[in-house]
């Protein structure tokens, strides 16, 4: 049978078993999110397969859970598999059980917590209502202080009124066996920011907070952040194919970067309407839930119209830069999509960047904004900056204009 949309709608319908009233929608889900005819098929197929397995079992769908596509895998078969095909089946037969969750016509598996996962959700709640940190601060935040609290608690129950100060030292000290200086300092971070919550809640005294140790540092200054030069970020932009979808797309995501030194995260949130083309403004939402207004230069408003008329896929979906292949929807939040465009755009290029992240378009703005005579205040504003502290390292970046401050030295050349 030829493997179309309208042939795997039809394997939807001969569905006779538990998932004679769910096969069908899962089809037309699969092809709503714009998979390909013959990827819908094979899905179909295995659906319908798995289907056949749960019907002679007498399997009921509220009975259903994970367990039992493990056991469909181990299943007795007329002939040996390849090992890709048996992974593919799991894929496509898991993707059907979280449809079906999705409906409520099975439970979600359900995972027991202890008394320490409990109070590190807790924490994590408090930093996205009350700090508003981003998404991947909350979860190494988090992350850190479950470690901490299993280490101290385990399985049982937590009591933060009896934590002293050698706890928080013997945390630290075992991380710093198997963690560098730049890892070490994101844990003791994470560290104080837990106890804070936890004198917050009451329960502790602000020496506790104090007890954290810092992590030794032999640098008086932090390091400069490594910037992309300009010529290499624009070879980078010029390689992106302007005739199709896909070069269309990443060219103004690397020109968001390059010119308006947006953040990862920043992009993937962007809406459609954040887009003001009245105004010429793009509204980008930053770290703690705020919202800055950005002129859009004409480069960069030319790139996403030329992705939104020729490029962007039909959806539903309000993000303004969606993925290429289906499922059809925006970038994942916390995902390293933006830095997969940056890394790829590169290898095009054949440029040797000084890494392959996003960020270090970001800091090649600061610095040539720095050297164009732009005020670190203005630097920050555009970067989104919500300390000067931050802005001020790309101070040790134009060495010429500090020396114009330094003053003479007493008795020297005139």
């Amino acid at each position: 049978m030829e493997s179309s949309y309208e042939s795997a709608t039809a394997l939807g319908g001969r569905a006779a078993g538990p998932l004679a009233d769910h096969l069908g929608p899962f089809v037309a889900s699969l092809i709503e999110q714009q998979y390909a005819s013959n990827v819908v098929y094979i899905k179909a197929r295995h659906a319908l397969a798995f289907d056949r397995w749960l019907a002679k079992r007498g399997i009921a769908l509220t009975d259903l859970r994970e367990a039992h596509v493990a056991q469909y895998q181990r299943r007795r078969r007329h002939r040996s598999i390849r090992a890709e095909t048996r992974r593919r089946e799991r894929c496509d037969v898991m993707q059907l059980l979280k449809f079906l969750q999705g409906l409520g016509v099975c439970e979600d598996a359900r995972v027991d917590s202890t008394p320490a996962d409990d109070l590190a959700a807790d924490f994590g709640q408090y930093l996205q209502d009350r700090q508003g940190l981003a998404t991947a601060t909350i979860k190494r935040y988090r992350t850190v202080a479950r470690q901490f609290l299993h280490g101290r608690f385990g399985c049982g129950e937590v009591d933060l009124r009896t934590l002293c100060a050698v706890d928080a030292i013997d945390f630290v000290q075992r991380q710093a066996k198997r963690m560098k200086p730049p890892a070490l300092k994101g844990v003791v971070n994470a560290m104080r920011s837990f106890l804070r919550y936890a004198q917050f809640r009451g329960e502790i005294a602000p020496e506790l907070v104090a007890a954290v140790p810092a992590v030794a540092t032999w640098n008086t200054t932090p390091p400069l952040p490594r910037a992309i030069s300009p010529e290499h970020a624009q070879r980078a932009i010029d390689n992106c194919d302007r005739q199709t979808s896909l070069g269309r797309r990443d060219r103004a995501v690397l020109l968001l970067l390059a010119r308006l030194g947006l953040r990862a995260h920043e992009i993937i949130g962007l809406q459609l309407e954040d887009c003001d083309w009245d105004a010429g403004c793009l509204r980008v939402r930053s770290k703690g839930g705020c919202e800055r207004l950005l002129p859009m230069p004409a480069d960069v408003g030319e790139a996403i119209a030329a992705y939104l008329k020729r490029g962007r896929p039909a959806s539903q979906d309000r993000h303004l830069f969606l993925r290429s292949v289906a499922p059809i929807r925006g970038f994942k939040p916390g995902s390293y999509a933006i830095g997969s465009i940056v890394r790829y755009a590169l290898r095009r290029a054949k440029v040797d960047a000084p890494h392959t992240g996003s960020h270090q378009f970001r800091h090649a703005l600061a610095v040539r904004m720095l050297k164009r005579g732009a005020s670190l205040a203005q630097i920050g504003e555009v970067l989104g900056h919500r300390s000067p502290q931050t802005t001020s390292i790309y101070a040790r970046v134009d060495i010429s204009s500090l020396r114009s401050l330094a003053p003479p030295w007493p008795g020297g050349a005139r």
